[in-house]
């Protein structure tokens, strides 16, 4: 059976840059802790003047399909995954595919193009769609090109502001690939919620604490399905997990989640009865409140554990290294978290290929979705292409004056204007509006 998978990534981030513990936080009067160590933040990326999600989107395509040395006749289709869409009818994909052509010899007439929403899990759904159209045969030869791309702002004063963040990750998906290989096996966890939503508004409403319990509720469903179809799982089956990063104090608990159940009835349960007993058994309690509450203690002093924190620094805590430094990019999360993952291991001198990693993508509304990755041979010299270091080191650095001005630059209800930033160099920039209130683009030399 052929394999199909991410054959290679490329990520752009925002060109500004936000200090937590410095900035934010000394201008809000709070603790610096409250954002390195509550939240897991240090910086956010945020946009300049002329960036949007299609410049981010398209700079992030041109350069996968520079270094990868394609042609658009190579591209059978590009869906564009984001919640931060600013058209009801036309795709971001078309203006993607529009910018792209400015740049490159032919065009994109042949390829079928699309935008999917499902708040953060739409770029996992979009590479399915991918996987789907290349394994039935329709894709003619041709790969397909994914683009993840967010503004993930808030509105001022909001509980969720410090989370933010703006970039995009494009992924090429292709046969036989050179980055990870998906599993055919997949699991989801949906249910109809209102933990997120945006109701015909830019900026979300959110219900803070109900979202992490939906988060954590949806991936523990999403996981008992995975493994009706790929079998139980063991917490030493994977290299890494990657998990959606909307904070990483959220992936803290969804990595604890995940661990306790992923060790029931194995041996290292075994080995940590001594320790802290064995996990609680839904039956042996009379109602579920006792149960839970048995549950609650067993993690408390579960996480406490080596055991379990060594595993956590080996097999989570690298997934998190690029998005302590850049925020929340909503659907380009989870694969900011795999590429953080391999970018660690390529410098840490970890062999990866043959090895597994168990992806945890989540969208709210609210779907999770589990599936494997094997890492390919190629892996290693996909993740050295990338120039992330470069572009995180030339971000600005905003004063907190200047970042409350950028922000009303991005909110859709205001007209501010404000000078740019930083100098555009060889990318794609936003340039106004056209006719039909159409967004215009131009690449700079």
């Amino acid at each position: 059976m052929t394999a199909v998978g991410i054959d290679a990534m490329e990520i752009w981030t925002g060109k500004l840059e936000l200090d937590l513990p410095g900035t934010f936080a000394q201008a809000k009067g709070e603790d610096p802790e409250k954002y390195t160590k509550g939240l897991g933040l240090v910086t956010s990326s945020f946009p300049d003047t002329y960036e949007d999600i299609v410049t981010m989107g398209a700079n992030a395509a041109k350069r996968l399909m520079d270094r990868k040395g394609l042609t658009p006749d190579d591209i059978g289709r590009i869906d564009v995954a984001t919640e931060s869409a600013f058209d009801n009818s036309k795709p971001v994909s078309t203006y993607i595919a529009g910018c792209l052509e400015q740049v490159f010899d032919g065009d994109f007439h042949h390829a079928n193009k699309g935008e999917r929403k499902f708040a953060c899990v739409a770029g996992t759904q979009s590479i399915d769609d991918a996987y789907n159209w290349i394994k039935a045969g329709r894709n003619r030869g041709r790969a397909a090109l994914v683009v993840a791309t967010d503004t993930a702002l808030y509105e001022r004063g909001d509980p969720g502001e410090a989370t933010q963040g703006a970039g995009a990750v494009a992924m090429l998906i292709t046969e036989n690939p050179s980055l990870v290989e998906l599993s055919t096996e997949q699991g989801y966890g949906s249910a109809d919620e209102t933990d997120f939503l945006k109701p015909n508004q830019q900026f979300p409403s959110v219900d803070g604490k109900r979202s992490v319990q939906v988060y954590l509720a949806r991936m523990r469903e999403a996981l008992e399905d995975f493994e009706s179809v790929a079998g139980d799982t063991h917490p030493d089956d994977f290299a890494y997990v990657p998990f959606h990063t909307p904070f990483p104090g959220m992936v803290r608990k969804a990595g604890l989640f995940g661990y306790r159940h992923t060790l029931r009835g194995t041996d290292i349960e075994d080995e940590l009865t001594d320790e802290i007993g064995r996990q609680p058994r839904e039956e042996a309690f009379d109602s579920w409140e006792e149960y839970e509450e048995a549950i609650r203690d067993y993690m408390d002093s579960l996480k406490r554990t080596e055991m379990y924190r060594d595993w956590y620094a080996r097999t989570i805590e690298p997934t998190l290294n690029i998005a302590r430094q850049v925020g929340n990019w909503y659907t380009g999360s989870v694969h900011v978290a795999r590429a953080s993952a391999l970018k660690s291991a390529a410098e840490t001198g970890r062999e990866l290929a043959g090895e597994h990693l168990l992806v945890g993508s989540y969208g709210s509304g609210a779907q999770a979705e589990i599936h494997a990755e094997t890492v390919a041979d190629g892996w290693k010299e996909e993740i050295q292409a990338l120039t992330l270091d470069e572009q995180l080191s030339r971000r600005y650095e905003l004063s907190f004056e200047e970042y409350e001005r950028v922000h009303d630059v991005h909110n859709h209800e205001k007209e501010t204007e404000l000078e740019e930033f930083t100098q555009p160099d060889g990318e794609f920039v936003f340039t106004g509006w056209g006719r039909m209130n159409e967004r215009k683009y131009d690449y700079v030399e």
